[in-house]
């Protein structure tokens, strides 16, 4: 009896993860490794973002994605959250943040757009940085 309560409340706790945030698709790699705990992190990491936050932003970039397609499934949720609050925005935020913190922003965007489904038709976007977002760019290589 105690198993199968265990087993209950596992089952239950691991389907309380969410896959959406207020419409941004954690993508599948990214999700299925998150912990509980990490995926709420996540979810109030995205809602704070969308909000603006820059502490929120930085902490997205540098969240433990487990590398590889994880890498491209937060590059994701970052270039999700850039069509959201907007290039100026996104870009006004990233001069606020120290040289030394942008690094890495450059890469999971380029995967985002690249690998990402931004326009939500099924298929990987395959966009690049420089045509995409511009000002962006700019700022990443100054």
């Amino acid at each position: 009896m105690r198993k199968i309560i265990l087993l209950l409340l596992t089952i239950f706790l691991v389907s309380c993860k969410k896959e959406k945030v207020d419409g941004i698709i954690i993508g599948d790699t990214l999700f299925v490794h998150q912990s509980l705990i990490e995926n709420r992190k996540m979810e109030n990491l995205i809602y704070q973002a969308l909000k603006k936050e820059k502490s929120a932003i930085i902490e997205i970039k540098n969240f433990p994605n487990g590398g590889a397609a994880g890498s491209y499934d937060l590059g994701y949720v970052l270039t999700q959250i850039i069509y959201r609050i907007g290039e100026k925005d996104f870009a006004n935020i990233l001069r606020e943040i120290p040289k030394s913190e942008r690094n890495e922003f450059e890469g999971l965007i380029a995967v985002g757009l690249e690998y990402g489904d931004n326009d939500y038709d099924g298929k990987m976007d395959n966009k690049r940085m420089e045509t995409e977002f511009p000002k962006l760019n700019e700022i990443l290589n100054e």
